[in-house]
């Protein structure tokens, strides 16, 4: 079963012309991005350093080797900086 990706609609509008809900299929978050850096040139380095990630409601500030469930939702929130 593929892994639901859901982007917010600035991050959507920004790097895949509006589509802000996606399925990939891949294990880890790793392959997550992989498959959408193909798909969405320039999209994997944003998500790298510009977003936290929710994995079935829980937040990740560094996601990257987490594995994925079969049905897994993955959440990109841009990250919030304090000051």
């Amino acid at each position: 079963m593929p892994t639901r990706v859901v982007f917010s609609s600035s991050l959507s509008d920004r790097y895949t012309g509006g589509e802000n809900d996606l399925e990939i299929d891949a294990t880890s978050m790793r392959g997550v991005i992989r498959a959408l850096e193909e798909r969405f040139p320039g999209i994997g380095e944003h998500l790298e350093e510009e977003t936290s990630v929710a994995i079935d409601g829980e937040i990740h500030e560094t996601a990257y080797f987490q594995p994925l469930k079969d049905g897994s939702e993955i959440f990109f929130i841009p990250k919030l900086e304090g000051g």
